[in-house]
């Protein structure tokens, strides 16, 4: 064995024992804070919107159930089973370094994501401020004003935020860091979601979002829609960026990964549901089409909340939930790189941490600057720098990190199943899932979001 994977063996922080461990209730809910991120809120909403309303739910739904839930499984059980990074779990399962270079490729995405996730997550803090303090409503023209917000040169500052924040939860270390942070976030959240649902569902002339949302109509599904729902399953549960994995480094031999996986991924249909029935109602109730894209959540959601009575308190309490999701998200995606630099290169987590965070600040300078065009020059073939980082992560780096996990598991590690805890039919189905489903499943998800396979 070479000197590489000899210094992978004994990750200091990692086999120091309960330390560096969540509890059970603890990792459930730092998970579903991982997985319940910008993508539900501000993605789900609009995707479904243009693809056919709760005909699409039903097929995400599915999906889910087809690639979502076997992969986030695979992605714990590796993480539980090699106490390490994403690089450092494949190289101690199987024994062969070369799987810890495929490891690796997640850790670099998981970088790369939060460098430009990191700078919507800004963007969500500062709509929470405008709307508190009433300012979000001096200007009708909220096109306008949420371009001359990102033109400008605080989406900079904003990001500095989120990142020192982020930095310093995961410094805190698992649990008086991201499992106490989740913990009082994660709730809070969850109880927001149900104040603003009541408010959107009673709203007048909210029964036909309603219906648009929870009413199937099948004849409007499209193969495409089928691909994007499929994409979005994926997605949605974080899986592909080391996150899930990571996190299952740190998950106690105690506790159930089959009950954990079906509480993770019902805590992101549970999200996703109370996240349409807050958009579609209110959208349907002002007269807004929910098809605008990522443009629903900064422009088109406040003319909503400007007229309904009590829209500077609804609209920030929104925001705020946005917000939440955000940079518990933002949380997993540094704790990716954090821990393989804890096992790698042997340093504290707070040396780790603080060296992470800086550097993603400065890798994600010009996403924050390119995006509104603050500085110009930082577009190449029609794409922002921003929009190039988030394409070739999340169309190319993530479905290859599913695939190779979901390879690695189905074929190439021999004990994934007592690691797992699955017997019966529930291994047979697992087991048939990750070796014939799911990688047909990813490999279709990786040509059309990359634009290889178009319908």
């Amino acid at each position: 064995m070479n000197q590489h994977s000899q210094q992978l063996e004994k990750p200091p922080e990692l086999e120091r024992g309960t330390t560096e461990r969540f509890s059970s209730k603890g990792f459930i809910v730092a998970a579903i804070g991982s997985a319940v991120g910008l993508g539900n809120m501000w993605k789900f909403p609009y995707i479904t919107g243009e693809n056919g309303g709760a005909a699409f739910f039903l097929v995400f739904i599915i999906c889910l159930l087809l690639v979502g839930l076997p992969v986030l499984m695979a992605e714990l059980t590796v993480g539980r089973g090699g106490r390490g990074s994403a690089s450092g779990s494949l190289v101690r399962l199987s024994g062969k370094p070369f799987w810890g270079r495929f490891g690796f490729i997640t850790i670099v995405g998981a970088f790369a994501i939060l460098s430009f996730y990191s700078v919507v997550a800004g963007w969500t803090i500062h709509y929470a401020v405008l709307s508190f303090s009433g300012q979000l409503f001096h200007d009708a023209d909220y096109a306008a004003r949420f371009g001359e917000f990102i033109g400008g040169w605080l989406p900079v500052l904003w990001q500095a935020i989120v990142m020192l924040l982020t930095g310093f939860v995961v410094a805190k270390g698992i649990a008086s860091g991201i499992e106490r942070f989740n913990k009082i976030l994660i709730p809070a959240m969850v109880v927001l979601l149900v104040v603003l649902m009541i408010r959107g569902v009673t709203l007048e002339g909210a029964t036909e979002g309603v219906a648009f949302f929870l009413r199937p109509d099948f004849s409007s599904l499209t193969p495409q829609a089928f691909l994007i729902a499929l994409g979005h399953a994926f997605f949605s549960l974080s899986l592909g960026m080391g996150t899930m994995l990571t996190y299952g480094a740190y998950v106690d031999r105690r506790q159930s990964l089959g009950a954990a996986t079906f509480a993770i991924g019902l805590g992101d249909l549970l999200y996703a549901l109370l996240a349409g029935l807050i958009i579609f109602p209110t959208t349907f109730a002002f007269g807004i089409a929910p098809d605008q894209g990522p443009g629903l959540l900064f422009v088109a959601l406040p003319a909503a909340f400007d007229a309904m009575p009590l829209g500077s308190l609804f609209a920030g309490l929104f925001f705020v939930i946005v917000a939440i999701a955000a940079v518990t998200s933002a949380v997993s995606l540094l704790e990716v790189p954090v821990t393989y630099l804890i096992e790698r290169k042997r340093w504290s987590r707070v040396k780790a941490a603080t060296i992470v965070t800086i550097s993603c600040l400065a890798v994600g300078f010009p996403s924050a600057v390119s995006v509104g065009g603050t500085l110009p020059g930082l577009e190449w073939q029609g794409k922002t720098f921003f929009d190039w980082v988030d394409f070739i992560t999340s169309n190319i780096v993530l479905p290859v990190g599913g695939l190779i996990v979901t390879l690695f598991v189905g074929y190439a590690w021999k004990r994934a199943a007592d690691e797992a805890g699955l017997t019966g039919w529930w291994l047979r189905i697992w087991l048939a899932a990750l070796r014939y489903v799911a990688p047909i499943l990813i490999v279709l998800i990786f040509l059309h979001s990359s634009g290889l396979l178009k319908l």
